[in-house]
């Protein structure tokens, strides 16, 4: 039977805690936290991608959110090859495959653009998600190695920091060098002399190049410096596990819920990104460049939230504070699905900071006292973001059924947070027969 790599555990071979020793590892830290950012600004461009390849491609809802499936899906189906080419080839090749690959999908943009193909669109984003698949698999053990192992933690917390600035500055980038800020009607796109037409689509299409082109010359550069700079050998001590200990694994009630939960928060947390510029511009009353830019606004509520919600953690059960924040969410997707003008603005910018730290919430309560299923337990959180491929997909279905009315399918996103929020009450708990089966 086909063996599966499950989440493996790197250390550093002659490692010095020496004070030169820290020093010759700052420069391949910095180079690991970039890709922290790199790969943040890749997913937080996909919102702003979605609105405008609607437009320059004349798509619908539905079709449009193909944007997340293409990546996600990369994401799901190479989380288990990502992990068997680490094993075989090791961290640092690792990096530099996921880099080019990466990159090559940045580059593909250049010929989707010039032929307004779609399908290649979504292709070329299929290869970014493999190649940012391969990049976070490889990145997080790294930063977690290149320093002091006391220091780890710290370590890994700064590298991610990086990723939540991505989410600030990706939408304010796009905005401004992609969303053009023209709209035109169905009606008024019909009346257009079809050279006007076409032109005007194509320079839309276009617009996405030249910010996909430096961002691919950015990580060819950033590969080469990989490429160069050594980095500590790592020992690969991972272990394999058979499908069947996989479903094995979900005899953990709690595991179970939090896969689901995990599933569920994906989903949601893409959903609202995917539709947040048509949302603010149709309930909000807004032009899509305000838009774009309090997309940007968004982004930073939710890096903020994950600083406070931290602290917060010192002094309030972590699914206390889980619970606490779904609810809020769902009250204020309720606020963006019946409010009008700023509220509707308000409830997205709160839904960023009340999401913020769900991700790493649910995903400890779920690995809480699996023990030998642990490694098996975080493969199966890791591919629940598959969530991301699914929900927006959905959601994009009811607003078309809906004459697109963008606000009616953020019922998508409160139904996911009531997962959470029965997550949270009661899913996470650990049933006392699990705890003897860990025992015996």
């Amino acid at each position: 039977m086909a063996q599966l790599p499950i989440e493996s555990v790197a250390q550093p071979t002659n490692f010095n805690n020496a004070a030169g020793s820290q020093k010759r590892f700052l420069v391949p830290f910095i180079l690991v936290t970039s890709l922290f950012f790199l790969w943040g600004m890749a997913h937080n461009f996909d919102s702003i991608l979605i609105p405008h390849l609607k437009k320059a491609c004349e798509l619908n809802n539905r079709q449009s959110t193909l944007v997340d499936t293409s990546v996600f899906f990369a994401y799901f189906i190479m989380a288990i090859p990502a992990g068997m080419y680490l094993k075989r080839w090791g961290y640092k090749s690792g990096i530099i495959t996921g880099l080019l690959v990466f990159a090559v999908g940045a580059f593909l943009f250049v010929p989707a653009a010039n032929n307004r193909s779609y399908e290649l669109f979504l292709v070329a984003l299929f290869v970014i998600g493999c190649g940012l698949a391969m990049l976070e698999t490889a990145a997080n053990p790294y930063a977690a190695i290149l320093g002091s192992p006391e220091g780890a933690s710290t370590r890994l917390n700064l590298a991610a920091s990086f990723n939540g600035l991505a989410a600030f500055i990706a939408p304010v980038i796009g905005t401004a060098f992609i969303l053009s800020g023209v709209e035109h009607t169905t009606a008024e796109l019909a009346a257009m002399p079809t050279t006007e037409r076409i032109a005007y689509l194509q320079t839309e299409a276009s617009a996405v190049k030249l910010p996909y082109i430096i961002l691919g010359a950015v990580l060819l550069l950033v590969a080469v410096m990989f490429y160069f700079f050594r980095f500590p050998e790592v020992r690969d001590d991972t272990k394999v596990a058979r499908p069947a200990e996989f479903l094995r694994a979900f005899r953990h009630r709690h595991l179970t819920w939090a896969v689901i939960a995990q599933f569920a928060y994906v989903g949601a947390q893409v959903c609202v990104t995917s539709f947040f510029i048509r949302m603010a511009k149709q309930g909000g009353g807004i032009d899509e460049k305000t838009a774009g830019y309090y997309l940007g606004v968004y982004g930073l509520l939710f890096m903020v939230g994950r600083f406070i919600g931290t602290f917060f953690l010192k002094y309030v059960s972590s699914q206390r504070l889980l619970t606490i924040y779904a609810v809020i969410a769902t009250l204020l997707c309720l606020l963006a699905i019946l409010g009008k003008g700023d509220y509707v603005i308000y409830s997205l910018g709160g839904l960023g900071f009340f999401m913020s730290i769900m991700f790493p919430t649910i995903f400890s309560l779920g690995i809480e006292e699996l023990g030998a299923d642990t490694k098996i337990g975080s493969s199966l959180l890791v591919m629940s973001i598959v969530g991301g491929a699914i929900f927006p997909y959905i959601m994009g279905t009811i607003i078309d059924m809906n004459g697109d009315k963008i606000q009616v399918g953020y019922i998508v996103p409160l139904v996911c947070f009531l997962v959470i929020i029965y997550f949270g009450l009661s899913g996470y708990k650990v049933r006392e027969h699990e705890k003897q089966l860990e025992l015996q």
